[in-house]
């Protein structure tokens, strides 16, 4: 997996385009973007950091080894976690693809912020790792993934068969525009917060084909839980064949205030799980399973 060098970078808004209702690109550029480097993977992703008002500056950390902190006396700047739509090198412009929903500072941030706007971002991370003798893949996401799962397919070679489940909050959220014509293309209305999912249901609706394949599922955190049980374990797929990551959590803000009034004891167990040599799927079983017990 590309490694790259941890920097943060004040990016500027160039352009604001509406793709369909509840799906905005945003175009950054400017000056700090230009030792920005990108991995170079499909689904690589990044933090955004926000400024307290659409207008403003936002806080910007330093870099430290992979992570990043803050000057002393500083607030930190409140941020989210966002796919690379494309990175153009010779412009040295970045796009991201944002969903829009209601509530939440980010959620703001995007139907209110024009061009001229600053945030800060940092240096991204990829998660699609297929075999290198690829010969099929699906891809089954709601709309926040679709801007990476455009990417990886756009960036496939095209003698590999790709199937792309999406479930869209409706018909007019189909954007499809830039998918390869090759992949084999299914809509499926629901889920997004709006309706119940069926993502675990396609998921294990789907033919395993024969010869070397991927699974790449993005979601909603809770119900990707199933869906990695079902793949995992009932499957028994090796965890080379397949990556589920979730993208957001519904009711988030209930969730974090949930997890916030956990006993610091139980935290602190939960988050040391993920300090250790152990193998990562384990650790995903034993975490997962714990939260499932704590109603979260």
């Amino acid at each position: 997996m590309p490694d790259v060098p941890q920097r943060i970078h004040r990016a500027e808004v160039l352009s604001v385009t509406d793709l369909v209702p509840g799906l905005r690109r945003f175009v950054f550029g400017g000056e700090g973007l230009a030792d920005f480097e990108t991995t170079g993977v499909g689904d690589e992703y990044l933090r955004i950091f926000l400024p307290d008002e659409p207008t403003g500056e936002p806080r910007m950390p330093f870099a430290v080894g992979r992570g990043w902190d803050w000057p002393e006396g500083v607030e930190p700047s409140p941020l989210r976690t966002y796919t690379v739509r494309a990175w153009d090198a010779e412009r040295h412009e970045l796009t991201v693809d944002v969903v829009l929903h209601d509530g939440g500072l980010a959620a703001e941030w995007g139907r209110t912020a024009a061009v001229g706007a600053v945030v800060a971002v940092n240096s991204p991370n990829g998660m699609y790792d297929a075999p290198a003798d690829l010969e099929w893949q699906v891809l089954v996401t709601d709309l926040t993934g679709l801007p990476a799962a455009t990417r990886i397919l756009q960036q496939t070679d095209p003698r590999v068969r790709s199937r792309l489940i999406v479930e869209a909050p409706s018909a007019a959220q189909r954007f499809g525009d830039e998918i390869p014509s090759a992949v084999d293309v299914q809509w499926v209305t629901g889920g997004n917060g709006v309706a119940p999912s069926r993502i675990e249901q396609l998921v294990r609706g789907l033919e395993q084909p024969a010869g070397v394949g991927y699974l790449w599922v993005v979601g909603e955190s809770r119900v990707l839980r199933n869906v990695r049980k079902h793949v995992r374990h009932e499957l028994g797929r090796p965890a080379s064949s397949y990556k589920i990551v979730a993208y957001w959590t519904e009711n988030a803000e209930e969730w974090n205030a949930r997890w916030a009034a956990l006993d610091p004891a139980v935290r602190k167990e939960l988050e040391d799980m993920w300090d250790t040599e152990r193998d990562e799927e384990e650790i995903e079983d034993e975490y997962f399973a714990r939260l499932t017990e704590l109603g979260l």
